[in-house]
C-alpha cells in the first residue's frame, strides 16, 4: 500500500517574520533571544505553544513559590507578578521574569497598562529557562548574563533555581554570588528565608 506524504505548508516571508516575532523570548541590545525549539516551530515540526509551555516541575515549583510569597509578604507593600513578566530595562532590551517582587508604590502606575514594565523589581526569581541557548556555551553563561543585566538595571537580588542540578544561585549587587544546594535555606527578601527542598516536600 502506497503512503502519501503530507507536504508542509511553506510560509511566506511575511508569515515567517510574524512567526519569528512571536518566538522572541527576550531582547538584549536589539538582538533577539528566541524560545528554545524555535527552529522546529519555523520548520513546522512543532506548534508555537509547544515551545512556550513550562514543564510540570517548573510550573509546579513556580506555583509553590508564589503561594509562599503571597502568604509571607506584606501585600500592601509588595506586588508579586509572574507569568513571564516583561521588564524593559533599557532601550531595545527587555527580559522575561518568572517571578518578580515589586514595591507596590513604584509599580502601581504600570499595573493596568498593556506594556512592558519599566521599573526594576526588588527581587527576581527564575526557575530554569525557556530561552534558546544555542548562542551560549551553556545555561550558566546565559544565567550569568541575564543576572548581571538585571542587577545593573536596579534589581537588588536575583535568585535562580535549577531543577536538573538541584542548585540555587543567589546574586546581589556588589556582593559575592552564592551557589548552594536547594536543600539549604536562603534569603528571599527582608530576612524571609526559603528552602526549596522543604517547599517541594510540602
Amino acid at each position: 500500500m502506497e503512503t502519501t506524504k503530507v507536504k508542509k505548508k511553506k510560509l511566506s516571508k511575511e508569515e515567517r517574520q510574524k512567526l519569528l516575532k512571536a518566538l522572541v523570548y527576550e531582547k538584549v541590545n536589539g538582538k533577539p533571544i528566541y524560545y528554545r525549539g524555535y527552529r522546529e516551530v519555523l520548520n513546522g515540526k512543532l506548534p508555537l505553544e509547544a515551545v512556550m509551555g513550562s514543564s510540570g516541575l517548573q510550573a509546579y515549583l513556580i506555583m509553590l513559590l508564589i503561594e509562599f510569597l503571597l502568604s509571607h509578604l506584606n501585600r500592601k507593600k509588595f506586588v508579586i507578578l509572574s507569568n513571564e513578566v516583561g521588564f524593559l530595562y533599557k532601550k531595545n532590551s527587555w527580559r522575561n521574569l518568572d517571578i518578580a517582587i515589586f514595591e507596590r508604590e513604584k509599580v502601581k502606575p504600570y499595573l493596568l497598562e498593556d506594556k512592558l514594565i519599566p521599573v526594576p523589581p526588588k527581587v527576581v526569581i527564575e526557575v530554569d529557562t525557556k530561552a534558546d541557548l544555542s548562542k551560549y556555551c551553556c545555561l550558566e553563561e546565559y544565567a550569568h548574563e541575564k543576572t548581571q543585566d538585571l542587577l545593573n538595571a536596579g534589581v537588588e537580588r536575583v535568585i535562580w533555581v535549577f531543577t536538573k542540578t538541584k542548585k540555587v544561585m543567589v546574586a546581589e549587587r556588589d556582593k559575592k554570588w552564592i551557589v548552594q544546594n536547594w536543600s539549604e535555606d536562603f534569603e528571599v527578601i527582608n530576612e524571609l528565608m526559603l528552602n526549596i527542598g522543604k517547599l517541594l516536600e510540602g
